[in-house]
């Protein structure tokens, strides 16, 4: 750390400023987590597709994508406090407008409210663990976010199938107010700025050709789900994404300031985390999104049986992330990340040969160990690609690593959903060509259903073969050896000075 960032970090008391800034986390995480139990209930209730009722989590991680990279000039433009009060009062906002909703289009213009505020909580709460904490103890700090942003995804699934059971939906939403009024009122009280503030100039252009770039990128995998992806408009899409993105990209690195440096991927490390980020979120994606659409459309199941199902892996994950930091302290990251993608490549195969007699209990113990596996990934990876950054990097590297983990989720969600009903499609089409062998229309769309969510599962397991094998070029980074490149870099510039 520099000096200025030292004498932030030993001047103020950590313990109030992260409960409080986890307590926001977490809010953000639950209300991420809670809507893939509802899928299911909303698409009944607004009549709508599942490519369609995707975009409440598709869109979510969208609009994380694109203010992401924003987050960047906002940590070093605004303090702590003024950043996080800021964020939360827009989640607020969101939150209240979702509550409301009577249409499809509302709640989706609600979740992207939420998302907006959501956006900036992450990338500010880690950038706050590197201001905090040098990096030997970041191990077991990011370990501690770990627990408590993982038991988000712990309840949320069974509350949300709780009172998907009992109550209507908006019920969600309202249950989240005060929560997020108490959060904002504590950090009037509690929250202390502990960045170094500067004040960059924003780059509207950098801001236009981001927004552009992720967006049509992600609308493209998006529709790709229910128009092809012969489309005209999804071949547009991903063309006008893949060419704002170059263009972002090339002026990130001509720009003397910009909006988000990309120079952070001359790092080894950090660059090869980030690939592997993005392969261990498209992973994780995947119960949320397609052991709920076989549950309960194929198998009956009701969202809280769904949410049951979800919790035990979800509960032992939090659990074993403070485990997981210290080990990474002291051992680093790359056997974490070796054994932990094996165990979630070994579970996944099992969701493979899903079919409409597969036991409850089996699915609960192939479930959770996916998430012990998981368990030993996230923390470690992101932590070690953060550590080789220099000081200065810290703000571009955190916005960077969520940027790239959001968009890998939003891909990753609608990658999967395309796969799955294409191959749905496809499934249906052979049985009804064979004469459905004596099976009713119903019985061949539930087994139709069955052996998509089958090959996209498939699909995952060939994703995490790839960052297994990537895993294996993980290397211990020094402590010193990110500050070591800065200095060198500044002798330089002396040097020829």
């Amino acid at each position: 750390m520099s000096r200025a960032t030292e004498a932030i970090g030993s001047s103020v008391k950590k313990g109030p400023i992260l409960f409080i800034m986890i307590l926001g986390a977490f809010l953000a995480t639950l209300n991420q987590t809670i809507m893939s139990v509802a899928v299911p209930e909303l698409m009944h209730d607004f009549n709508i597709t599942a490519a369609t009722a995707q975009w409440l989590t598709t869109g979510y991680m969208l609009v994380n994508g694109v203010l992401i990279p924003i987050t960047a000039y906002l940590m070093q433009r605004f303090t702590t406090r003024e950043l996080f009060q800021a964020s939360m009062f827009i989640f607020l906002a969101g939150t209240v407008v979702s509550a409301l909703a009577t249409s499809f289009p509302v709640l989706l213009t609600g979740r992207m409210i939420q998302a907006a505020g959501a956006g900036i909580i992450m990338p500010l709460l880690t950038n706050v663990i590197l201001a905090l904490f040098p990096r030997e103890k970041r191990g077991a700090a990011m370990g501690m976010v770990g627990l408590a942003i993982i038991f988000a995804p712990a309840i949320g699934p069974t509350l949300a199938g709780y009172i998907l059971e009992h109550y209507s939906w908006e019920t969600m939403f309202y249950g989240m107010l005060p929560l997020t009024a108490i959060v904002i009122i504590c950090g009037f009280i509690y929250l202390k700025n502990v960045s170094t503030r500067s004040y960059p100039k924003i780059d509207m252009v950098s801001v236009i050709l981001s927004t552009i770039g992720f967006g049509t990128l992600l609308y493209g995998f998006s529709r790709a789900a229910s128009a092809g992806w012969s489309s005209v408009e999804v071949l547009l899409s991903l063309a006008a994404g893949v060419i704002s993105l170059g263009l972002f990209t090339w002026r990130q690195l001509a720009s003397k300031d910009p909006l988000l440096d990309l120079r952070a991927f001359k790092y080894n490390m950090f660059s090869l985390t980030t690939v592997i980020s993005i392969a261990v979120t498209i992973i994780m994606y995947a119960d949320m999104m397609l052991l709920p659409l076989y549950l309960q459309n194929a198998r009956g199941y009701t969202a809280m049986e769904s949410g049951l199902l979800l919790l035990p892996g979800a509960l032992i994950m939090g659990l074993l992330m403070p485990v997981t930091g210290k080990l990474f302290d002291r051992f680093g990251a790359k056997w974490l990340a070796v054994i932990g993608l094996l165990i979630t490549i070994l579970t996944t195969l099992s969701f493979v040969n899903l079919t409409d007699s597969t036991s409850y209990m089996y699915l609960v113990f192939m479930s959770t160990g996916r998430r012990i596996g998981m368990a030993l990934l996230l923390m470690p990876i992101q932590t070690l690609g953060l550590n080789q950054l220099p000081s200065k990097l810290n703000a571009h590297g955190t916005a960077i690593s969520n940027t790239v983990r959001q968009v890998a989720g939003a891909v990753g969600t609608s990658l999967l959903v395309t796969v799955m009903t294409s191959r749905t499609t496809t499934h249906m089409m052979d049985m009804m060509a064979a004469g459905g062998k004596g099976a009713t229309k119903e019985q061949m769309i539930t087994e139709a259903s069955i052996q998509g969510i089958n090959d996209a599962y498939l699909v995952i397991v060939g994703i995490g073969i790839i960052g297994l094998l990537l895993a294996f070029f993980i290397k211990r980074v020094g402590q010193e050896s990110g500050q070591e490149s800065e200095v060198q870099r500044n002798k330089a510039v002396a040097g020829k000075a």
